[in-house]
């Protein structure tokens, strides 16, 4: 089963953002064997449907995104051969399971869904690769949980917060007005997750960073709900987390732990 707590001697669960987006290029097999080499305990990528395809690793729809900005429109409107030509490191699900089950069996799975509909496929998808005890999937969207709980109810499940639906964690220029309205959040965090953890089924909560404080990890804790903090990159962001007792820690630099945290 996959560990989302704090171990017994206080380390914390060590999670590859978009495999290692730091390292190498993000949601590819080379950024999730460059999160493995780097020594995590989850690699988190994200998963998107095809409509003329299959399901693959891809954070938006925004081909602009996806491409690093060599071509724009919508992911979803392309084939996979079409992708490729435009991003050869492009990987489907079925390839990035077939890794974890392959070459990396001691790694667990972070699915984050960018998808609403085939969640029933990506289910089957993470049963057939023999992964439903190694894998959480989390979003924001509790519907789309409950989905995947109910055709693999032994996939954990973990609740997003919020929900980075404009990608404003890549927009640097927004972060100012973004921090204004995570401080206000943050307060009332601790009396609102008891009832979005509960709507979702969730065992985990990943909370954005700035959103970490001491009363919202007891409280969640207090639920039997482990919480891992999103996306740290920051030596003094990872300390701070830390501090207030969270389980893990989602980053696209697994380099920071060596450097900050002996443990």
């Amino acid at each position: 089963m996959i560990e989302l707590r704090r171990r017994a001697d206080g380390s914390l669960v060590r999670v590859g953002h978009r495999g290692a987006a730091a390292l190498a290029p993000e949601n590819t097999l080379r950024s999730i064997r460059a999160a493995v080499e780097a020594g995590v305990d989850i690699v988190e990528f994200d998963v998107l449907d095809l409509p003329r395809g299959p399901l693959v690793l891809a954070h938006s729809n925004h081909l602009a995104e996806v491409t690093d900005g060599v071509a724009s429109g919508s992911v979803r409107s392309h084939t996979l051969d079409e992708l490729r030509s435009l991003v050869p490191d492009l990987s489907t699900l079925d390839e990035a399971l077939a890794f974890f089950a392959d070459e990396a069996p001691h790694v667990g799975v972070h699915i984050d869904l960018k998808l609403r509909t085939r969640l029933d496929e990506l289910a089957r998808a993470v049963v057939r690769h023999g992964l439903t005890e190694r894998t959480v999937v989390s979003a924001f969207h509790t519907a789309r949980l409950r989905a995947v709980a109910h055709h693999a109810p032994a996939i954990r499940i973990g609740f997003t917060y919020p929900e980075d639906r404009f990608g404003v964690s890549r927009r640097p220029r927004l972060w100012p007005v973004i921090a204004v309205g995570l401080s206000t959040l943050r307060a009332s965090i601790p009396a609102r997750l008891p009832r979005l953890l509960q709507r979702a089924g969730a065992s985990a909560v990943m909370l954005e960073h700035r959103l970490v404080t001491e009363r919202a990890v007891a409280t969640a804790h207090g639920l039997g709900v482990a919480v891992l903090a999103w996306t740290v990159d920051d030596p003094t962001d990872l300390a701070r987390v830390a501090a207030a007792g969270v389980d893990g820690v989602i980053t696209n630099d697994p380099r920071i732990f060596m450097a900050t945290l002996q443990t």
